[in-house]
């Protein structure tokens, strides 16, 4: 056998053998191999600008994640920009067109990523997951499913204008401090109040709102789908513990991984409440215990 015959062959079987044998060199030196995903993908809530994801992202990133935050559709301005300019586009987005953009860049990323979600973006998670396109997903505060429902004051209370039922569909919801410091950060003092309305409250579709009335909030919970963790706060007045806990049930298969956590004294701006840590550590001890069991 001449020696270029010599190399294809051995090319050859450097192809075929490659990912064995890269594995057991690793192994020898002492390296780890993993097929573990590493890159988080943040889903931003309604409301709340997605740079309310900072300090998150700085957490997962020390930790040696690749961390993505998409702005939602039609949000990719500043604070001041989207409320200077409240209506169109952003009027006249649908909860399905928020879903099929989150998907689309999803989709292009290199792998695989795991899903994280507040609020709204917990609900459009759950949908993500049904569709194959994540290895794991949480859900923190989520707006429930269709049919999921609470008749408690509380809930009543933070809904209601942003449906805007008795408003002009067009005309998106910005919601004052007042519904902020009720619906969002109760139990927060004034300052941390104002301070957090000012940064991160934007204008919101009310089309978007209503969606989570519509089919596209359904969920298929009998449908495969990646381990999901759904987190919810013992504060959180406008989407109660009890509502999480409700689409928690909903999970009845015990072929596949859902679990769920109240947090004590947490409200729905977790992600910006002191003492936020506690939920991403939780988070993050959830994701290292279950990688082997990821998509």
């Amino acid at each position: 056998m001449n020696f270029k015959l010599k190399k294809l062959v051995f090319l050859s079987l450097m192809v075929i053998l490659g990912n064995p044998l890269m594995s057991a060199i690793a192994q020898v030196t002492g390296q780890t191999v993993t097929k573990h995903s590493k890159t988080i993908v943040f889903v931003t809530g309604a409301f709340v600008h997605h740079t309310v994801w900072d300090n998150w992202k700085t957490y997962f990133e020390e930790l040696g994640y690749q961390v993505i935050v998409p702005p939602s559709l039609y949000k990719n301005s500043t604070v001041e920009q989207l409320r200077l300019d409240p209506n169109k586009p952003l009027s006249e987005a649908s909860l399905g067109q928020v879903i099929n953009h989150y998907e689309k860049i999803i989709r292009g990323l290199e792998e695989k990523p795991i899903l994280i979600g507040h609020s709204l973006g917990g609900l459009i998670v759950q949908n993500l997951l049904s569709k194959n396109v994540a290895k794991g997903g949480v859900v923190i505060h989520s707006l429930p499913p269709r049919g999921i429902i609470t008749l408690k004051y509380s809930f009543l209370k933070s809904v209601f204008r942003p449906l805007g039922y008795l408003t002009k569909r067009n005309n998106n919801y910005m919601m004052s401090l007042k519904h902020w410091s009720y619906t969002f950060t109760n139990g927060m003092s004034v300052s941390e109040q104002q301070d957090s309305y000012n940064k991160f409250v934007i204008p919101e579709s009310k089309r978007v709102a209503r969606g989570a009335l519509t089919k596209d909030a359904k969920i298929d919970y009998k449908k495969p789908h990646a381990p999901l963790l759904i987190l919810s706060g013992s504060q959180d007045h406008i989407i109660p513990a009890r509502l999480n806990y409700k689409n928690y049930k909903k999970y009845k298969s015990k072929e596949y991984i859902v679990d769920y956590k109240e947090m004590p004294l947490h409200n729905h701006f977790v992600l910006g409440q002191e003492g936020w840590q506690e939920e991403a550590k939780y988070i993050q001890n959830w994701i290292e215990t279950n990688q082997s069991k990821f998509w």
